[in-house]
């Protein structure tokens, strides 16, 4: 397997890994109502645990409320037991047809938890891409043990899968440091 196949494999998993973070971070809460709270909260539905965006319209049209419009209105009852059950702290108010979900306001200490809890999210994130990182420069001197590369790119490739590494552990940092901006300032 050539090198460039090798670092673009891992460059392609770092960037799954990067996307599965920032749907966590999107589940945790700010001051602002957003309906990336609740849009990927599980709910059981005919036996089968379906994502809430796949079973009703999420919009936010205030700055402390999130409507939640069921497409079969039959399952409120389902989405206000998986509401109660997750860990948001949230208690759903169903009128009629419609659930409304009133965001109170964050208190210091629960927003320095979920600053804490963002940071633990990037963390785990920069683990899986160390992972990755260690992955492939194992698959570069297997390669280069069977002669199938030389030696010259076997040292190109572990800069390269090291250049990408950094590259992306930035990006969580980033993407960790405005979440944890959004908390504490909103």
């Amino acid at each position: 397997m050539p090198v460039k196949r090798i670092t673009d494999d891992s460059t392609s998993k770092m960037k799954k890994a990067l996307e599965v973070l920032h749907d966590e971070l999107k589940g945790l809460r700010t001051g602002r109502a957003s309906t990336g709270l609740v849009e990927n909260l599980r709910v059981e539905y005919y036996g089968t645990l379906t994502p809430l965006k796949q079973l009703a319209t999420l919009a936010a049209p205030q700055a402390d409320t999130i409507i939640i419009k069921p497409f079969d209105p039959a399952c409120i009852k389902d989405i206000e037991k998986a509401i109660k059950a997750s860990d948001l702290s949230i208690a759903p108010l169903v009128e009629g047809k419609i659930i409304r979900l009133n965001i109170p306001p964050l208190s210091e200490d629960r927003r320095k938890h979920l600053v804490a809890q963002a940071r633990q999210l990037g963390e785990q994130s920069k683990v899986s891409i160390r992972n990755i990182r260690r992955d492939a420069i194992k698959h570069l001197e297997t390669e280069q043990k069977e002669k199938a590369i030389t030696e010259d790119d076997l040292e190109k490739g572990k800069k390269h899968t090291d250049e990408i590494t950094r590259e992306y552990t930035d990006k969580i940092d980033q993407m960790v440091k405005h979440k944890s901006d959004e908390i504490l300032l909103d």
